[in-house]
């Protein structure tokens, strides 16, 4: 996943992992603790139920991240913008380590459910904790809520990117990426047609999200699906997974979107000239410049 750092600032670092909140977070925020201000006696309490939900959200992205790194991958961005949160991690190119970096999200929110019920239990019927009571239940329900909707099998949300993970083994790599792609699509629609009946802008935006993610995996698929295919490039080897590159108009430009063979132009877009400082490699998506894919061939030679 190529990260995008525009419209966020840097919130903090931990770990080698920057946290960065996409500026409209904030807004999103102002309206959603005025819009329940009625819930609690003081807006502390939404103030503080808001911030809770925000760190919810991003121990579930360090999940992604600290297991990603686990498995031998790389993750070193987490951005949080209104929808929830994406973790930039770039797990091995193995069924395994994509369905763990992938499903440890999800367990940080069991995990937090599990712990929430021993103050649950220990204020219920607490007639003088009445806001904390409510401040509770409102997190766990929505630590619930976030569990629940991530292990939706809807391609590129958890849910889908398990079922991807485990159709791997069966259908490879390729193929269970396009079927996975198929069923968030058909199940996109669904949010798009279910957030018009209850007229929620919220799921209509979530709904887009999914939909637009679905193309990007569709085209992932279809690159490597032809990759598989193309036959290798003498002279280049990745640096991480040693791979040689396919021959092939795998690679997109960011600025005029026009595919290209990035080893044939030496970084260069053959259409707007736009020259590029790495290349990723399809096989692993790892980034690197050409001068270090072919001083690689040299080093292994």
């Amino acid at each position: 996943m190529k990260s995008n750092r525009a419209g966020s600032f840097r919130l903090l670092r931990v770990s080698g992992i920057d946290v960065c909140v996409h500026w409209s977070w904030i807004l999103v925020a102002a309206y959603q603790i005025n819009d329940r201000a009625h819930l609690y006696s003081s807006l502390t309490w939404n103030i503080l139920e808001y911030l809770t939900l925000f760190l919810i959200v991003l121990l579930h992205e360090f999940g992604h991240a600290f297991a990603c790194r686990q498995v031998g991958g790389t993750a070193d961005l987490i951005i949080l913008w209104p929808l929830g949160g994406l973790a930039y991690v770039r797990p091995p190119q193995r069924p395994g380590a994509v369905l763990w970096s992938t499903a440890a999200g999800p367990l940080v929110n069991f995990v937090l459910l599990i712990v929430l019920l021993v103050p649950l239990r220990l204020f219920h019927g607490w007639d003088g904790a009445t806001d904390v009571n409510t401040f509770l239940k409102r997190v766990a329900v929505l630590n619930l809520v976030l569990l629940v909707f991530n292990l939706l099998p809807i391609y590129p949300m958890d849910g889908g990117r398990i079922l991807r993970a485990v159709l791997w083994y069966i259908l490879g790599r390729a193929r269970s990426l396009f079927v996975a792609t198929v069923i968030g699509i058909i199940l996109g629609a669904g949010l798009v047609a279910w957030a018009f009946y209850i007229q929620s802008f919220w799921l209509g935006l979530i709904a887009a999200f999914v939909l637009m993610g679905c193309r990007g995996g569709w085209i992932e698929a279809r690159a490597l699906s032809i990759a598989a295919k193309a036959p290798r490039r003498a002279g280049y080897a990745c640096p991480n997974c040693h791979a040689s590159p396919p021959q092939a108009a795998l690679w997109r430009c960011g600025r005029c979107k026009a595919a290209f063979d990035t080893f044939e132009t030496h970084g260069e877009c053959p259409n707007c000239h736009t020259q590029f400082p790495t290349t990723q490699c399809i096989d692993c998506g790892t980034s690197h410049p050409l001068s270090e894919w072919r001083s690689h061939v040299a080093t292994i030679e």
